[in-house]
């Protein structure tokens, strides 16, 4: 599996890795970096080593205790038993044939936050049982996000859902918040979910805003003393229903929305960090 096995330079650290960025397809976060190690002196390189630890959204430092996640020849690596909405800190060096470590690349942090594609919702005026939608109901109050507790659609009617889906008169489908916490405001139009990587500071409100194929809708969700945000695209706007994907971030506070759903993502994910405490 090794690319270079030419013994030179012997004891010399090997090239510090340029950058890494993180992308989160399902079912981990997936890091791709410059191959630059290799590609500077590939008779001398072996692998790369991929380091994490944990990430403090509020500092924005990187923690003190780092663990291997693994190796690879190749650029790029998938880490995998990842939880939702903690943030991780990532970095990766590179091995040389000799035994030498570079120092770690620049850190890039991220976090993990659940997703789903192709979800339809019914208009009030045509199902209203079904026209209600809730990004996340933590019923057991651990703040994990599981399966049953993400991506509810329920009755228009109930106080607690996030947003309802209404068609006027004129045959316009709407998306109205409810919750009287949660606000929202469109982001613009994107080309996947994948687009909405971070939730604006200000800009929200409880108008309702019209279902608009192809154009992304991020949403503030305060419910006592924390604050949550979630996103979502629609992707077909028919007479009586609209269907969108949606992702939400279960980490509060934290406004990183990219999905890590079941496709890759395109552009790197996540943001530099300066340090570790």
């Amino acid at each position: 599996m090794q690319r270079g096995r030419n013994r030179r330079h012997a004891g010399d650290a090997p090239r510090r890795t340029e950058h890494a960025d993180v992308h989160l397809p399902e079912p981990g976060i997936h890091l791709p970096w410059a191959d630059n190690a290799f590609l500077s002196a590939p008779a001398r390189f072996d692998s790369y080593r991929i380091y994490s630890t944990s990430y403090n959204l509020d500092t924005g430092l990187c923690g003190a205790s780092w663990g291997l996640e693994g190796t690879t020849v190749a650029p790029v690596f998938l880490v995998g038993a990842i939880a939702n909405g903690v943030p991780r800190c990532f970095g990766v060096s590179s091995l040389s044939i000799e035994g030498a470590e570079s120092v770690l690349s620049p850190l890039r942090q991220d976090t993990p936050r659940p997703d789903a594609r192709n979800l339809l919702v019914f208009a009030r005026e045509e199902d209203p049982t079904l026209a209600g939608f809730r990004f996340w109901s933590d019923v057991n109050a651990d703040g994990q996000g599981q399966v049953s507790e993400l991506g509810i659609v329920k009755s228009s009617s109930a106080a607690d859902i996030d947003f309802r889906v209404t068609r006027d008169v004129a045959n316009v489908l709407w998306i109205e918040p409810v919750f009287s916490g949660t606000r929202m405001q469109v982001y613009g139009q994107v080309d996947d979910l994948t687009g909405i990587d971070l939730a604006p500071e200000s800009g929200y409100a409880t108008t309702a805003l019209e279902a608009v194929p192809t154009y992304g809708y991020v949403f503030e969700i305060i419910e006592g003393l924390t604050v949550h945000y979630g996103a979502l695209r629609v992707t077909h706007v028919g007479l009586d229903y609209v269907i969108f994907d949606w992702s939400f971030q279960t980490d509060f506070g934290n406004p990183e929305l990219v999905v890590r759903g079941g496709l890759p993502v395109g552009t790197g994910t996540g943001s530099a960090v300066s340090g570790a405490r």
